[in-house]
């Protein structure tokens, strides 16, 4: 039987929705930065949280859970829930611009919705998704550091440069640019932002995206394609891991495309160990 759809979450569903969070805390970083910053409020969280459950649930499990907002984050949930949620999403046009999480509700949801939001671009469905609590195995290179603000100018071509690479678009097609430079500054004034600079180029660079009470993921990992095979994107990614575990308190984590046999390699080198599947389907 189809559900009428899913629920939107509002504050008497807080302690649900953190018990959930807190049973997956890797997976389900990119929400739990979101819930801890901004609670469940739509307009400061920046997007809706979905459940399949009918009613508010005070105590207890939720039986489904999901993020709607730039992406469409399914956290957890059956069959039937994946269904309520696709019910939900399909009520108004598609804004988000993936699909991503943990593989077996990101594939059972797109089944869902492919036939009204298909063809995807690509969909990336073996993703492993990877951690490390402790210092990394390698030593970490010395000379990654934030970058300073007023180091945005030269940072920027080597943040784009990885954006098209790996996600296969321009960061800058419809608004210039402006949205993603503004997110860029805002990782930078954070001291989120990585690099390491070679006669003021970037050679390495990283960044921590979603950050929790206890996890840092770890994303926007490139090296200048003069500089691979040098080993600098295992030691540059062994500094940021420093920086969360050590400096910061938190388990790192990042999730790669199974295909990118060299990336799992560094990572698994780094001491990095898989912890679950995620998948993303990109439009």
């Amino acid at each position: 039987m189809r559900l009428a759809g899913a629920r939107l979450l509002d504050d008497r569903d807080y302690p649900a929705v953190r018990a959930a969070l807190a049973a997956d805390p890797v997976g389900s970083c990119m929400v739990s930065a979101r819930v801890e910053a901004a609670g469940l409020d739509p307009w400061r969280l920046g997007g809706e949280l979905w459940a399949a459950d009918s009613r508010p649930v005070r105590a207890g499990r939720l039986q489904g859970l999901c993020f709607s907002g730039p992406n469409l984050i399914p956290l957890k949930g059956n069959a039937p829930a994946l269904r309520s949620f696709a019910d939900r999403a399909l009520r108004r046009q598609r804004t988000c611009s993936s699909l991503v999480g943990p593989a077996e509700q990101v594939l059972g949801l797109w089944a869902e919705l492919e036939d009204e939001w298909g063809p995807a671009r690509e969909v990336r469905d073996d993703q492993p998704l990877m951690a490390l609590d402790s210092t990394p195995l390698v030593k970490a290179d010395p000379l990654v550091r934030p970058v300073r603000p007023d180091e945005l100018e030269r940072y920027l071509p080597a943040a784009v440069a990885m954006f098209i690479e790996e996600v296969g678009v321009d960061p800058r097609s419809g608004d210039g640019g402006a949205s993603y430079r503004a997110r860029v500054t805002e990782l930078i004034g954070a001291g989120r932002a990585f690099a390491r600079f070679e006669n003021g180029e970037v050679v390495f660079k990283a960044e921590i995206g979603a950050m929790s009470a206890t996890v840092g993921q770890i994303q926007g990992v490139w090296v200048h394609p003069d500089r691979r095979g040098d080993g600098l994107g295992t030691a540059g990614t062994a500094a940021v891991v420093n920086r969360l575990v050590r400096g910061l308190g938190r388990t790192a984590s990042l999730y790669v495309n199974a295909f990118n046999t060299p990336a799992l390699a560094a990572y698994r080198k780094i001491g990095f160990k898989q912890v679950g599947q995620y998948a993303t389907v990109l439009f």
